[in-house]
């Protein structure tokens, strides 16, 4: 994706790289708020109220992908990836369950994935 892009300066490639993460970062953070909030009224009687902001944040994540700068079927591949990620991150600062040295090789294998699919060149 990047490498299409020949008269971008490393700065550029560099901004475009962090604005695609954060993106990612965003859109799983969506989901994962419009999933975890049921999962609350489901599993820990919370109240349900809670459904209304999960299904805002669900529309979010819909939303937000396709804000993303490449075709849908690779948006959604590399985004597990980073979804995996974050999601280890929500295990730990939400949760409070530090993740595993397995879970970190995971979510580091899995981001690994998500850089080839977003950004190998194309031709």
């Amino acid at each position: 994706m990047l490498a299409t892009e020949p008269n971008m300066t490393n700065v550029g490639v560099a901004l475009k790289l962090l604005r695609i993460l954060f993106l990612f970062i965003v859109t799983a953070l969506a989901e994962i708020v419009g999933c975890y909030l049921p999962w609350l009224v489901i599993k820990q009687d919370k109240p349900l109220w809670l459904l209304l902001p999960a299904a805002i944040s669900l529309g979010a994540f819909a939303w937000l992908l396709t804000l993303h700068p490449t075709a849908a079927g690779r948006t959604y591949a590399a985004y597990g990836g980073v979804y995996i990620a974050v999601a280890i991150g929500w295990l730990w600062m939400v949760e409070g369950i530090r993740p595993s040295f397995w879970d970190v090789i995971g979510s580091f294998l899995a981001l690994t994935g998500m850089a080839v699919i977003m950004f190998a060149p194309r031709g």
